[in-house]
C-alpha cells in the first residue's frame, strides 16, 4: 500500500462515513499515523440520498472527496480499498490492494440494507443506501414513465406508475413525500399525454405507526401530511414477497407494481474476522463496551452503525443514525490519545439531539428533547440542520440554491436518465 513506516502509532480506520470521518478529524493533528480505507473515495451525506433518487439534487451535491476533507492534516493517508478480512492475531488488515499492519484498528464500516433473508425481495426490489443505488432508482422511476407512454396494456401501465415503499421510517416517509410532490407538480408537465393521476404511492409498514422512533404526535402528523399528498399508508401489514411484478403480504392485500423500494431496515456491514457469533449481536452489529472496544480486545474498536453499545436506555445499541456515529468518532479520538498516553479512558455518553423528518414542501416533523413541533417552521429547521451538517461550502451553497430554485419553480431539474438501469 506504500504507507511509510513511522515511529508514531498507526491507527487504521475502516470506513469513511460519519463515524470514520469524525474520528479522523479528531486525530488529524496528533502524533499518530492515520490510515483511512473505504471502497469509495468520497463521503456520502446519506440523509439526502432520497433527493438524489427523486431528481431534487445531483449526487455531487451530497458527496465530498475524503482526501479533500483531510488534505491539510499531517500523517494522514487514504487508500481506496475493499477490506476483505481482519487478522486479529497478527494485527493485520487484508484488502484487495494488499495487507497492512496496525497498532490500533477502528471498524466504522457502517450498515447495509437488511432484507431479512428474503432473496426474492433482494433480487427484485430497490435499495437506497449508496449514491449508485440512488441513481439506479432515479433512472428506474423515470424509465417507468417513459415505458408507460408506450404500452397500450392498462394493467401494465398502472404497474409502471405504482410505487411501493416498504418501511415507514424516515427514509420511507421522506421518499414517499418527494414522489407525491413529483406526481402533483412535475409529471403533468413532463407527460401531458399520460394520465399521471393514476400513479399510486404506497407505504407499507409492519408496525402500528410510521416514524416509530419519534413521538406519537410526530408520527400521526406525518401520516396526515402523507395522506393529504395522496400517499396510501398501510400499517400492521408485513410484505412477504415480491417477484418483480406482484407484492404479497401477510394479509389479503397485494400490489401490482414494477417498483418496490426496500426501506424496511438495515444491518451492520460486518467484516470477516470480526463476524463470528462471539462478536455479533442483534442487527448484525459488533458488541462493544462503553469505550467502543470490541469484546475481547483492547486495541480494536467499532463505532457508528456497526457498533452495538448496550445501555439501560438503549439495550440494543444506539440508533443507527448520524449523530451517534459522529459523537462516537469524536469521543474515541480522545480515548485513543488517552490509551497512547496511558491515561484513564472516558466512557461514551450519547447526547440525544432529537429526530426529524420532512414530508415534502412546507411539511416536516421535529422532535427535540423538550420541544416537539410540526409544519412550516419544522421544515425550515430541517433544512437548516441538514445544510449545517453537509461537508464543504460548495455543497452547502449548491444544495441551498437547488432548494430555493425547486421551491420557487416547483421543479426538479435533475430528473435525468444519465445511465439507464437494467435489472439483472
Amino acid at each position: 500500500m506504500n504507507i511509510p513506516r513511522t515511529s508514531f502509532p498507526r491507527i487504521v480506520i475502516i470506513g469513511g462515513g460519519f463515524a470514520g470521518v469524525a474520528l479522523a478529524k479528531k486525530l488529524s493533528k496528533q502524533e499518530v499515523q492515520v490510515v483511512l480505507m473505504d471502497k469509495h473515495n468520497y463521503h456520502t451525506f446519506q440523509p439526502l440520498l432520497y433527493q438524489v433518487s427523486t431528481g431534487g439534487l445531483e449526487p455531487d451535491s451530497i458527496a465530498y472527496p475524503i482526501r479533500k476533507i483531510l488534505k491539510d492534516f499531517p500523517n494522514f493517508y487514504f487508500r481506496l480499498a475493499s477490506v476483505e478480512e481482519i487478522d486479529t492475531k497478527k494485527n493485520k488488515v487484508r484488502t484487495n490492494i494488499g495487507d497492512l499492519k496496525f497498532d490500533y484498528l477502528v471498524v466504522a464500516s457502517g450498515s447495509k440494507t437488511n432484507f431479512f433473508g428474503n432473496t426474492e425481495i433482494e433480487k427484485h426490489s430497490m435499495a437506497m443506501k449508496t449514491i449508485p443505488q440512488s441513481l439506479n432508482l432515479r433512472s428506474l422511476i423515470l424509465e417507468n414513465f417513459e415505458d408507460a407512454l408506450l404500452t397500450s396494456d392498462l394493467n401494465e401501465r398502472n404497474a409502471l406508475m405504482n410505487f411501493v415503499i416498504v418501511g415507514g421510517g424516515p427514509t420511507g416517509v421522506e421518499l414517499a413525500g418527494a414522489l407525491a410532490e413529483i406526481k402533483k407538480g412535475i409529471l403533468p408537465k413532463d407527460y401531458p399525454d399520460l394520465d399521471t393521476r393514476s400513479a399510486q404511492i404506497h407505504i407499507v409498514q409492519s408496525g402500528d405507526c410510521i416514524l416509530k422512533g419519534m413521538s406519537a404526535k410526530a408520527s400521526q402528523k406525518a401520516e396526515d401530511f402523507l395522506e393529504k399528498l395522496g400517499v396510501h399508508v398501510w400499517k400492521n401489514v408485513r410484505v412477504t414477497n415480491y417477484d418483480g411484478k406482484m407484492v404479497t403480504t401477510d394479509s389479503d392485500l397485494t400490489f401490482e407494481t414494477s417498483t418496490v423500494v426496500w426501506a424496511a431496515g438495515v444491518k451492520g456491514a460486518t467484516i470477516k474476522g470480526l463476524d463470528a457469533e462471539d462478536f455479533i449481536t442483534r442487527g448484525n452489529r459488533i458488541m462493544v463496551n462503553e469505550f467502543n472496544q470490541v469484546k475481547g480486545f483492547e486495541h480494536i474498536f467499532a463505532i457508528g452503525d456497526i457498533a452495538c453499545m448496550a445501555t439501560d436506555e438503549h439495550p440494543y445499541g444506539f440508533p443507527m443514525m448520524a449523530q451517534p456515529a459522529i459523537q462516537q468518532g469524536d469521543q474515541l479520538g480522545d480515548n485513543l490519545l488517552k490509551i497512547i498516553e496511558e491515561k484513564p479512558l472516558k466512557p461514551f455518553v450519547y447526547k440525544d439531539k432529537g429526530a426529524m423528518a420532512t414530508i415534502g414542501r412546507n411539511k416536516a416533523v421535529v422532535d427535540l428533547k423538550n420541544w416537539k413541533f410540526q409544519g412550516v417552521f419544522a421544515w425550515y429547521v430541517w433544512m437548516f440542520v441538514h445544510l449545517f451538517f453537509l461537508i464543504g461550502f460548495r455543497n452547502r451553497m449548491v444544495v441551498f440554491v437547488n432548494w430555493v430554485y425547486n421551491y420557487v419553480r416547483f421543479d426538479r431539474e435533475a430528473r435525468l436518465i444519465i445511465r439507464p438501469f437494467k435489472r439483472n
